[in-house]
């Protein structure tokens, strides 16, 4: 598997996250059906925020950076923020908590 981190900071990146916040169900639609799709969280910090995405392959994650690249252009212009630091890699231990029904 491979993940993508992308850290936001900074006032108009402050203004990305409480955008991507509030379109949380649109942008869960788009990603939910991606081919190779594992998970995708969005962490608010105290300066901006940052997302880990991780998909099955890296040509996964090639396709997914232009499109959030594209989504943030037509959706997100007006926040300010720019291409956020982006930190790639194979993701080498996962652990997660199994919920129960």
């Amino acid at each position: 598997m491979q993940a993508v981190v992308r850290r936001y900071s900074g006032q108009d990146d402050k203004k990305l996250v409480d955008l991507l916040e509030k379109h949380r169900t649109e942008i869960e639609r788009l990603i939910r059906p991606t081919d190779g799709f594992v998970r995708y969280s969005l962490v608010r910090t105290a300066d901006g925020g940052f997302s880990v995405s991780v998909y099955d392959e890296r040509a996964d994650i090639d396709s997914r950076i232009l499109f959030a690249r594209d989504w943030v252009a037509k959706n997100a212009d007006t926040a300010g923020s720019g291409v956020p630091p982006i930190s790639e890699g194979a993701a080498v231990l996962q652990v997660a908590r199994t919920l129960s029904n």
